[in-house]
């Protein structure tokens, strides 16, 4: 019995003695690994990407996020990062099955790329408590997307596309003074097109201007709201950044140039592709901050429920001399510093 009791005590010291002598030598120490078991302690992130549409200005988001996410570590394969892009191609069967997809194979949170994008992304992930950070959503109230700007309390924030519509009513009397209508072609189940459309169906008046709009329902209608717009008659026609719309921007400026109507833009990439000219957002500069809002949720650094709506509002004039010349529009002197993306 005591020679037994011994071997038990002499086990005992000698692992003890191991367990020191690997302390010393240096053996691994637990640094925080991750949840998920990465070797090494870095934490696993996997970051859903979903862009509504394939368009300019919602390319430009995503370049603006992936530089913002990368700026804060979080780059594609590294550091236990994967992002995993997807785009509906303006379908919103799609974009909601994209987004449950998103929701049901882990990923951490969803980064929306426009208004039906967030929304197919939140409505996704709400019961499963995934961050979802959305661009370029211009009416976030509207949409339900947040309760409050300041405040949202619903488990997504992102960045509000503050359209300039009254510099752009201004723009558009500056350069057409004789103009009496406003043809607008929008999306009617677009929470920002149809906001967009009271904004400036409000402002109108005070700048001598009547509005004439045609409501469409999905991307196949717009070539016959086009047409529809230059039955009115409308003097010139300015496009919001709706997204079945600006898709098919091609149809609409097929339709109005051979009418001999221009066409205001809302961001530059619309004006290079056929518009006369815009008061125009920075979409590059808005998916940096929405990159940015995401990276400050993943590291703890913002609560999701808590993180005010970022709302993006400078803009500059921009303009394409070629066009202006197509429909013989004059520069006025007030946009002299106006830049001209021809050049």
């Amino acid at each position: 019995m005591k020679k037994n009791m011994m071997k038990q005590l002499l086990a005992l010291a000698c692992a003890g003695a191991m367990a020191l002598a690997l302390t010393a030598c240096g053996a691994p120490a637990d640094n925080g690994s991750s949840q998920n078991g990465d070797e090494g302690g870095a934490q696993k992130v996997k970051i859903g990407i979903l862009q509504y549409a394939t368009h300019p200005s919602l390319d430009n988001c995503r370049v603006g996020i992936i530089q913002g996410l990368s700026a804060a570590g979080y780059t594609d394969g590294e550091n236990g990062v994967t992002i995993d892009y997807q785009n509906a191609n303006g379908s919103g069967s799609d974009c909601d099955m994209m987004a449950k997809t998103m929701v049901s194979s882990g990923c951490d949170m969803i980064i929306a790329i426009a208004t039906p994008a967030a929304m197919s992304a939140y409505a996704a992930a709400k019961d499963d408590g995934v961050p979802v950070i959305y661009s370029a959503a211009s009416d976030p109230l509207g949409a339900g997307l947040a309760r409050d700007l300041d405040n949202p309390q619903t488990g997504a924030s992102g960045t509000k596309d503050a359209l300039n519509l009254e510099g752009q009513m201004k723009m558009i009397r500056a350069l057409l003074p004789e103009a009496n209508t406003i043809g607008i072609l929008y999306t009617t189940s677009e929470p920002n097109s149809v906001a967009h459309l009271q904004t400036f169906q409000e402002l109108a008046p005070q700048y001598g201007f009547t509005i004439e709009a045609v409501g469409i329902t999905n991307e196949s209608e717009v070539a016959s709201g086009s047409a529809a717009l230059v039955a009115k008659g409308v003097d010139c026609v300015n496009n919001f950044t709706d997204n079945n719309v600006v898709n098919n921007l091609s149809t609409l400026l097929h339709a109005t140039d051979a009418a001999g109507i221009p066409v205001f833009g809302s961001e530059e990439e619309q004006v290079r592709n056929g518009c006369v000219a815009s008061e125009s957002l920075d979409y590059i500069a808005l998916g940096e901050e929405t990159g940015r809002m995401a990276a400050s949720v993943l590291s703890g650094e913002a609560d999701i429920m808590t993180l005010p709506v970022s709302v993006v509002a400078e803009s500059s004039p921009v303009y394409s001399a070629a066009n202006l010349e197509k429909f013989n529009i004059t520069l006025p002197e007030e946009y002299s510093v106006a830049v001209n993306l021809d050049e």
